[in-house]
């Protein structure tokens, strides 16, 4: 039996998409919520332990940024949007 072969474009486009760079939603420090705040908005917007949380907002305060999500370009907007919907700078760039 014979294979089929797809369409040069569609070979093309499925290429693309698996090897297309991973986004990043980055969270910038601030200084203009409190810890409890930022821990607060990080669970919702990623899911994460209160723990968690906190090392990430000391990430953010100690050094001015952390890198809180890694991935597909909408799950990374989605996270950004969440933790700048109480006025947290972030920024999603493609890594």
């Amino acid at each position: 039996m014979a294979e089929q072969a797809l369409p040069s474009s569609d070979v093309e486009e499925s290429v693309e998409e698996a090897t297309a760079p991973p986004w990043m939603t980055i969270l910038h420090n601030c200084d203009c919520h409190t810890f409890e705040q930022v821990v607060k908005q990080l669970q919702k917007a990623i899911g994460c332990s209160e723990a968690k949380g906190w090392e990430i907002a000391w990430q953010v305060h100690n050094t001015g940024k952390a890198v809180v999500k890694v991935g597909q370009e909408a799950e990374c907007v989605r996270v950004g949007n969440i933790l700048a919907a109480i006025g947290l700078v972030v920024t999603v760039v493609q890594s």
